[in-house]
């Protein structure tokens, strides 16, 4: 009876473990927007941290101001774009479509001549899928516009939600961490700090690679444009330089407005854009990306690409961009499980093939030329026949 009790209760606390598990499955899918949300908290409280105590290691002020200030130069950068460049951005955008028919009646007419006729016949259609495509729509409805403003409004409520988050962040973290590592047994603590720092270290480097990715690119198309005569160049890089950060259509979007821009000019202008951003791209991917990364948040440029392309088929858009973060802490975790310690074996049968191959490569070397082989083996018989007699 004592032993079918027992079984009861191990029973019923599996039960009870396993409600809970479930709850809080539950409940990190109904809150899974918080949760993202805290998440990338942390990618930029992890990024602004050197920043703050390298201001705070020349000003002597606390952390909470010297996160207040960090967020003052950032508000001011803000309002400095929106009277100086979004005025200018407003204006060649109405001026661009205003251009539009005109290019599109020169583009009709280019395709006219083109032959084959069948060939002139698609490129006339893609034409005019452009200009239905981009042809101003009729006035936005009442529900429309509310829409948009409620949009708006959930966009400035959750970027302001973000920025407390960060700033508790940081002036609390020091707090958290004890409160969470008291819950770690005592002699796994420490290196529970460790991986707990290196995994915010990776992550606030992530966002400085991101950040250099962000301004090489501007920097580079911003200089390109010019060069090439393309009008509102700066505007143009800047928006190459935010659309960089986006994930696998970023290159895409932050083409479109250099190329329809340099279209109203000339079709050849276009072209032109249109090549040197391919150029720059390939660069940035192949030599820039895989530099950068792996000198920042120290991954393999294959886990990099592994981790977006799973990313983009698990979570869309936001997995794609979360992606190179979450795969820098799962790597420092699982480095904080193994036993770094004890150093990995190499594979033995590798190195005896290795060894093999020497030894092979060196008989072969040092072997005589063949007319020699005769001759040791009939010395062998010889030597072998006087040690019989």
């Amino acid at each position: 009876m004592t032993g079918m009790g027992q079984w009861i209760v191990r029973g019923a606390g599996m039960a009870i473990g396993v409600v809970f598990v479930v709850g809080l499955i539950a409940l990190a899918v109904a809150a899974s927007k918080v949760l993202l949300l805290v998440f990338i908290a942390v990618i930029l409280a992890s990024g602004l941290q050197p920043v703050i105590s390298w201001m705070r290691g020349y000003v002597p002020i606390g952390r909470g101001p010297a996160i207040l200030l960090v967020y003052g130069v950032f508000l001011a950068v803000v309002v400095g774009m929106a009277l100086f460049v979004l005025p200018a951005a407003i204006s060649q955008f109405v001026r661009t479509l205003d251009s539009l028919p005109p290019f599109f009646d020169r583009a009709r007419a280019w395709a006219a001549d083109i032959r084959p006729t069948g060939l002139a016949h698609g490129v006339s259609a893609l034409i005019d899928g452009a200009a239905d495509l981009l042809r101003p729509g009729r006035a936005p409805s009442d529900g429309q516009v509310v829409q948009v403003g409620l949009t708006l409004a959930e966009g400035l409520t959750s970027i302001l939600t973000l920025l407390t988050v960060v700033y508790f962040w940081l002036t609390e973290h020091a707090r958290l961490q004890r409160y969470t590592l008291a819950f770690v047994p005592a002699h796994r603590r420490a290196r529970a700090r460790d991986v707990w720092n290196q995994a915010e270290t990776r992550l606030g480097m992530w966002v400085r690679g991101q950040l250099i990715l962000m301004s090489a690119l501007g920097v580079a198309t911003s200089i390109a444009y010019t060069l090439l005569g393309v009008p509102s160049a700066i505007l143009l890089g800047l928006i190459a330089a935010l659309a960089e950060g986006i994930p696998i259509v970023g290159p895409l979007l932050g083409a479109i407005p250099a190329v329809l821009l340099a279209a109203t000019v000339s079709p050849q202008l276009a072209l032109e854009v249109a090549g040197v951003y391919l150029v720059l791209q390939i660069i940035e991917g192949n030599v820039l990306v895989p530099i950068v990364m792996r000198n920042t948040v120290g991954i393999s440029p294959f886990l990099v690409i592994l981790s977006i392309l799973v990313g983009a088929a698990a979570g869309g858009f936001v997995g794609a961009l979360l992606a190179v973060p979450i795969a820098a802490t799962a790597e420092v975790v699982l480095e904080g499980l193994q036993a770094r310690e004890v150093p990995v074996a190499q594979d033995p049968t590798a190195a005896d093939r290795d060894d093999e191959s020497d030894e092979r490569h060196a008989r072969e070397s040092d072997a005589p030329d063949a007319p020699d082989a005769p001759v040791r083996g009939r010395r062998r018989v010889g030597q072998s026949s006087r040690s019989a007699d």
